[in-house]
């Protein structure tokens, strides 16, 4: 016959608390890592243009710079993507910890005074000034001078870059960052 074995509740949530502790701390490395990558990316594809003499740029060379721009301002979307996402799974840690705050609350309330997160007062996922908000700001910012620049050859493949062109490449630096800022905060949203 089968031994019916204890279940202690307190090792239980300890270890959940701890699982989700992990899960929000690794949430930050993740990404500072994805920030990173792009960033390199980023400031590795302009060393190389960089590198190459812009004087004999050919309608090819335009051409294959702006394809290089326009994969370059995806992997930002791509990039601002996983930052949200990251944010917002980080968010869910918190509020998963506060639920076994509360549950130890309600059996000793004594500890309450223990916590400063409480449901409250958990940030909200896009506080401004944050470390989070700032680097998804950096990552925009970028992103949006990749569409700029990929504008600039595209127009350059299609013939010289006037007045009239220059409007289009800031208009298209202004677009891509917002494009990229009203993605951000669409995927902050809890899908719950």
């Amino acid at each position: 016959m089968p031994r019916k074995t204890d279940l202690n509740s307190d090792e239980m949530l300890q270890q959940e608390f701890k699982y989700i502790a992990q899960t929000a701390f690794q949430a930050n490395e993740d990404r500072s890592r994805v920030t990173s990558f792009y960033f390199v990316s980023v400031g590795s594809f302009v060393a190389a243009i960089i590198g190459t003499q812009m004087e004999s740029q050919s309608r090819t060379v335009s051409f294959a710079f702006f394809a290089l721009f326009l994969v370059l301002t995806v992997m930002g979307g791509l990039t601002i993507a996983q930052l949200a996402r990251l944010r917002a799974a980080w968010h869910e840690s918190v509020e998963a910890m506060n639920q076994i705050k509360d549950h130890y609350i309600k059996h000793h309330p004594e500890i309450e005074p223990a916590f400063k997160w409480r449901w409250k007062s958990i940030p909200h996922t896009n506080k401004p000034y944050s470390i989070a908000n700032l680097i998804a700001v950096e990552v925009a910012m970028l992103s949006s001078l990749t569409t700029g620049a990929g504008a600039y050859f595209l127009l350059s493949f299609l013939g010289e870059v006037n007045w009239a062109g220059w409007l289009i490449v800031f208009a298209s630096i202004v677009f891509g960052f917002a494009a990229q800022w009203t993605f951000y905060l669409r995927l902050l949203v809890d899908d719950r």
